[in-house]
């Protein structure tokens, strides 16, 4: 949190978070919060408190995922469903380009997204981790993607500061959590009947400046420090990132790649859930005139046997190759590439792995090193 000599923190009781989320409404904002659907915790557009996952919370094992309700008042006590930011600047499926025959030959028109106003509530540490690193690859290399750019700018951030870790979560080895230090406007820390705020921006400020807060007592803010460090020690699970990237290339001839191959179905769903994979493939879809066509950008996967196809020949026909290139870029190339790790910590991989395949282990076994096990995380 903020030392004294940086702006006071503000206290926001419990009973007062619909000022919030009606005074984000009234700016034009579409209020996403986590919502409890289909058994899982996901993004969806809210309007009252009463549809957040009020007295929820999640219990994640690799392979494994369950809400129960624990009867309490907590609003935030959902770490994470399978949903990360992603898909509000990157969508799964995206139109791109409009393809009409004319005399002349063809017209492509663009067509880029309306700029939506989006204030998405309950964004995690790694979550804002997660879409850093997306902005780098979309927003700063030589050519911006423009679609990514309209959605990004619409979007305001009200983080929430973890006070309970997950058996799955390693953020903390990752220092991209359990606490937000960058990347939100406004910063939320929940404790009993209050909220500790903290601004990260000029639009949080004027947000907060139009809900007259009083301050937070030093008491308060030493509690929520306390809580967010007892989070961190909590976690179970860590990555050693020491001798990365150089060891993990030393490794690509390693046997344990077969070991993990026998297990994985190269279903995919680790790079779907995973905040920061952005790995894509574009579709032509004519209509039945063939005067029309739209060119889409789809989400894809490393994982899928048709994206290692190149000129007539997949570069990565086995499961084996496959997983070898998602590991080896998320821990290694990817920080040649983009100068930073491409995995938060999150743990959404384990967890939404069917067979519970964990990276936390994988790593260590192909680098030669045992893993690093605490305590089991606190519940509470």
């Amino acid at each position: 949190m903020k030392s004294g000599s940086e702006q006071a923190l503000a206290l926001l009781p419990t009973a007062s978070l619909q000022r919030l989320i009606d005074l984000l409404q009234a700016r034009g904002y579409r209020v996403v919060a986590p919502t409890v659907r289909d058994g899982a915790v996901l993004w969806d557009t809210i309007r009252q408190v009463s549809d957040l996952p009020i007295g929820w919370r999640d219990v994640q094992e690799p392979g494994h995922y369950r809400l129960e309700n624990t009867g309490s008042g907590q609003m935030f006590g959902v770490v994470h469903g399978p949903q990360s930011l992603k898909p509000f600047s990157f969508p799964p499926r995206e139109l791109l380009l409009q393809i009409e025959r004319t005399t002349n030959g063809f017209s492509a028109r663009p067509t880029l997204p309306l700029q939506e106003k989006v204030a998405i509530v309950g964004a995690r540490a790694c979550d804002l981790a997660g879409l850093a690193i997306q902005d780098q690859i979309f927003l700063k290399d030589a050519y911006r993607d423009p679609y990514y750019e309209a959605r990004r700018e619409g979007l305001f951030l009200v983080a929430v500061n973890c006070t309970r870790a997950l058996a799955t979560c390693f953020c903390a080895s990752m220092d991209t959590g359990p606490q937000a230090r960058a990347g939100f406007d406004l910063v939320l820390t929940e404790l009993d009947e209050v909220f500790v705020v903290e601004v990260g921006s000029a639009a949080g400020e004027e947000v907060l400046g139009q809900l007259s807060l009083a301050s937070a007592s030093t008491t308060l803010v030493r509690q929520t420090e306390h809580q967010i460090e007892a989070c961190a020690r909590s976690q179970t699970r860590q990555l050693d990132r020491s001798h990365l990237p150089q060891a993990l290339y030393d490794a690509h001839e390693h046997p344990r790649w077969d070991d993990v191959a026998s297990r994985c179905l190269a279903c995919g769903n680790c790079t779907m859930v995973c905040p920061t994979c952005f790995c894509h493939t574009v579709e032509e879809t004519p209509d039945l005139t063939h005067q029309r066509a739209e060119h889409t950008r789809l989400w894809d996967s490393c994982f899928t046997q048709d994206h290692g196809y190149i000129h007539g020949k997949n570069i990565r026909p086995t499961i084996k190759d496959r997983y070898r290139m998602w590991l080896t870029h998320k821990l290694a190339s990817w920080i040649d590439q983009f100068g930073t790790s491409g995995c938060v910590g999150c743990g959404r991989c384990i967890t939404w792995c069917p067979v519970g395949i964990d990276l936390t282990e994988e790593l260590p076994a192909l680098l030669g090193r045992s893993t690093h096990t605490k305590g089991k995380p606190s519940q509470a």
